[in-house]
């Protein structure tokens, strides 16, 4: 194998040819970094979480693919992973994760105490979550813990503290992750049902669309409580009503079970994402702009 052809190998391993997966763990953490700042977060603090998340994702990644290795092979959607099918070898990928972390651990040493103390947690959530699915049915529950960890990490770095409301949206967060990860776990179903892996999308069976619009209610239920509790304004609840409509679109996908339209509504939410996200900063800026 060239040097090329390995670095590549290593790029796909880290999934950087599909940012999908960095741009959901990024949402929460801008939505944290911008409600903690009340405005608009130290640039410093921005761009470590920016890169951070790019990091953390990539050994994600590396770690989900070391611990499915044995698995991926005889899923349609994963066999020609680099580790499924030979390219890189075990060794390989957990020391590119341990790189990884080690230079997203360097970026955290430039925050506070309080912040470094909660990457040690949020690295164990990690690491955890890929071998969940062998010994819990629900993993996709751990997975929106693990992908909302960055806000109270958010609030702990601009905020200098942890105060209810980060942990409120973090759990706001989980029940999206429920309603996107559900998504993506239906159209492995029958692969994993083959190969004796768990999920919500096993679980829940035939009541897993209704649950996927019940979690989303959920977590825009909880948003919109948490845009009141913090004197949030209209342009938040546009935010909220947008991503009422993505939502209804993804049912829309996600209702024949068809396994491009459930990838596809998986997508779709880092457009959810998204108008949270540009409807909270637009609120804060304009409020700012007003004072």
């Amino acid at each position: 194998m060239t040097l090329v052809e390995r670095l590549n190998a290593y790029e796909r391993l880290m999934r950087l040819d599909k940012p999908i997966g960095a741009l959901l763990l990024l949402w929460p953490a801008l939505w944290g970094l911008w409600l903690a700042a009340y405005g608009f977060p130290d640039p410093d603090i921005l761009l470590i979480f920016v890169t951070g998340t790019v990091l953390v994702r990539s050994a994600g990644c590396v770690v989900n693919d070391f611990a499915d290795r044995d698995f991926d092979p005889y899923v349609a959607r994963t066999r020609d992973r680099p580790l499924a099918a030979g390219l890189v070898r075990p060794w390989e990928a957990l020391a590119l994760a341990g790189l990884l972390f080690l230079v997203a651990f360097l970026l955290v040493l430039h925050t506070n105490r309080l912040t470094v103390m909660l990457s040690f947690v949020a690295v164990a959530l990690t690491v955890v979550y890929p071998f969940l699915k062998r010994v819990f049915s629900f993993p996709q529950a751990w997975l929106g813990i693990a992908f909302g960890f960055s806000i109270p990490m958010a609030f702990a770095a601009q905020y200098g503290k942890l105060v209810p409301a980060a942990w409120a949206m973090m759990v706001a967060n989980m029940f999206w992750a429920i309603a996107y990860d559900t998504e993506y776990a239906m159209v492995d179903r029958e692969d994993d049902i083959r190969i004796g892996l768990k999920s919500s999308a096993i679980l829940l069976g035939r009541y897993d669309v209704a649950a996927v619009v019940a979690s989303h209610a959920i977590f825009l239920m909880l948003m919109a409580i948490i845009g009141w509790w913090q004197f949030l304004g209209i342009l938040y609840y546009v935010g909220l009503i947008i991503a009422a409509g993505l939502v209804y679109y993804q049912y829309r996908l996600i209702r024949t079970r068809d396994r491009d339209a459930c990838f596809k509504a998986f997508v779709n939410n880092n457009w959810l994402g998204c108008a949270v996200f540009v409807g909270l900063a637009a609120d804060l800026y304009f409020r700012i702009r007003l004072w």
